[in-house]
């Protein structure tokens, strides 16, 4: 067999994995069924790690179920039942799943044109309905190297008026030590999901009366985001951004011009009936865009004026799925680093390439830059949601131009289709939360289309009047999300420039207390976040609730250091050295403000 045979049909390969997968699902959708023949099922995909299968039971799966389940699919492994594909015109189709009491397969089906032939995969007794592919023989699957790893609730087709299903998640590989090793893996991720971690060193919190998707940033969190906005704020000044403050909210009419009401209407939250064309009616804002636009039209423009760029830390409203919340990563309302940068044609390279190195010294300093990845995000001429504005001859220049733009600075980039945005294509720079699950973090979109149909010109050196083009970008992002992706990466233990808390200073007896405000005061006055922890209690407990709660350094003061002016200086690693205060501030500060990512 030659070696380009082999890595087809190996796990490395990352079809081949999709298959193996997917395969497997069909393989827990049969067990189910063998075990409980009462249950429905719905839809059972691959996805980027694993598979899932989402069902409608009597009753709701526990942990001794998903084991059950394990044990069957072990047996289906043995059994090494034969995949056989096979397909049967719409009408038969329609009547062969009705007969088997699968009423979501009838529901997917009908959903496919008449004239349609549709696929079914046949294993054993258990036939399912499939697209494909899949491995040949159930026997391809390692059966002790199976994982079901949660179930979940799902809405049937992402509706929340629907059917709520039951999704079972699984993980499987070809080597039983390779399961092991993923889960050890899963293990440290649970300990730094940002989920668990930000609740417990208390950053936010969700109120169930506030509702999904509605954070509170708790002092720690909130203090944290407002050291990295005013930091991106003070850098995009630097870089010729000029700060505008918009309203949340805007009349519908805002909205048809720039083509949300018709392409993103079921993403805003709407004040008013949006159907009733008599009455006023009012959405918060999903995105700034439109609303920066009136500052370019606020007054004519020259060519003299562009580039102008726009910066604004935005709150931003999105009526996201309740099945898609999670933390800080996916909410209802965030803050946004968002800018607009109106230009002539001919700067729309060297402004996207200024665009570029922002986002990247923003994520750089972070520490997030060496994870993330880049995707160009095209459109889909197929689309049958009506998702794009623009002809096809507009789009293919808007993506010819950027995919010169991204070769010319050599960006290594994955293609994206139908990702784009609604006016024009972006590059989207992606990272993975500690279980893999892939976000947007930061964008930069070209769009050769909206100012046209806001109206926007200016008059170029010839005296004509043109139309410019518009860059929409983010440089850090989304504050929740990227603080979030910041607990995971350094496990709570945030670099000491962005800690909510820089200082703790714990003072030994009494008669410290009075001196430890004195330093605190003393720090203060220079910039840093300082506590005092002036309990009576023994001093190894404040340790370590200091060290438990990730406060980057302590300084531990007792009778020798009031006598002497000094300080003992813990760090968060457990290091003790004793120095003169004012040694240890200078020291603080050098670490801060070179915005270090570990401790000295």
């Amino acid at each position: 067999m030659s070696e380009e045979v082999k890595n087809e049909f190996s796990f490395e390969n990352p079809e081949y994995r999709k298959t193996y997968w997917h395969t497997c699902s069909h393989v827990m959708a049969q067990a189910v069924k063998r075990l409980w023949p009462e249950v429905k099922l719905a839809i059972g995909p691959s996805i980027d790690e694993g598979f899932y299968y989402d069902m409608d039971a009597p009753f709701s799966f526990t942990p001794e179920h998903l084991e059950q389940i394990e044990g069957e699919m072990r047996k289906i492994c043995k059994e090494k039942l034969k995949l056989e594909r096979f397909e049967l015109p719409r009408a038969e189709a329609i009547k062969f799943m009705e007969e088997k009491g699968e009423p979501f397969k009838v529901e997917l089906i009908q959903d496919l044109p008449e004239d349609a032939h549709i696929s079914f995969y046949k294993q054993g007794e258990f036939t399912d309905l499939c697209a494909g592919p899949h491995l040949d023989s159930t026997g391809r699957i390692k059966g002790n190297a199976i994982k079901l790893t949660a179930c979940n609730s799902a809405y049937w087709r992402g509706d929340s008026n629907r059917e709520t299903l039951q999704r079972i998640y699984g993980i499987a590989f070809p080597k039983k030590d390779e399961l092991d090793a993923w889960l050890k893996q899963r293990e440290e991720a649970l300990k730094r999901d940002h989920n668990k971690l930000g609740r417990e060193l208390e950053y936010f919190t969700t109120v169930d009366v506030i509702g999904q998707g509605l954070p509170i940033l708790l002092p720690k969190g909130a203090r944290t985001i407002q050291v990295l906005q005013r930091w991106v704020e003070d850098e995009e000044q630097k870089r010729g951004y000029l700060l505008t403050k918009t309203p949340y909210m805007a009349k519908r009419e805002l909205y048809k011009i720039s083509g949300h009401w018709d392409h993103y209407l079921d993403g805003m939250f709407v004040l008013g009936d949006p159907h009733d064309e008599e009455k006023e009616c009012f959405a918060l804002r999903p995105m700034t865009c439109p609303f920066q636009y009136q500052v370019f039209l606020n007054r004519g423009r020259s060519y003299r004026d562009l580039p102008m760029r726009l910066g604004e830390t935005s709150t931003l409203f999105r009526n996201e799925d309740s099945g898609e919340m999670h933390g800080l990563i996916r909410v209802r309302q965030f803050t946004i680093s968002e800018g607009h940068l109106i230009l002539r044609p001919e700067q729309l390279e060297q402004e996207f390439k200024g665009c570029l190195d922002l986002a990247k010294y923003c994520l750089s300093t972070v520490g997030l830059l060496d994870k993330c990845t880049f995707r160009f995000s095209q459109w889909d001429p197929a689309n049958p949601n009506n998702k794009y504005e623009g002809t096809p001859e507009q789009w293919d220049e808007a993506q010819r131009v950027m995919g010169q733009i991204l070769d010319d600075l050599g960006v290594n980039y994955t293609i994206g289709i139908d990702e784009a945005a609604f006016y024009g294509p972006k590059l989207d720079i992606q990272y993975k939360n500690v279980f893999g699950k892939e976000d947007t973090l930061v964008t930069i979109q070209i769009d050769m289309l909206l100012a046209k149909q806001f109206g926007m010109e200016y008059v170029d050196a010839d005296g004509q009047k043109k139309t410019p083009y518009i860059i929409h970008r983010t440089s850090l992002g989304c504050y929740e999300r990227t603080l979030a992706y910041l607990l995971e990466e350094y496990g709570g233990a945030l670099p000491t420039w962005m800690s909510p808390e820089q200082v703790r200073i714990l003072p030994i007896t009494d008669r410290a207390v009075d001196y430890s405000y004195e330093l605190k005061e003393k720090l203060f006055a220079q910039g840093f976040r300082v506590e005092v922890d002036p309990r009576n209690e023994k001093i190894g407990k404040k340790i370590r609730e200091a060290q438990l709660e990730k406060v980057p350094y302590m300084l531990v003061i007792g009778d020798k250091e009031v006598e002497g002016g000094e300080v003992a200086v813990r760090n968060r690693r457990g290091e003790q050295v004793v120095m003169a205060f004012d040694a240890f501030a200078a020291q603080l500060k050098e670490e801060v403000d070179a915005k270090a990512r570990e401790q000295k």
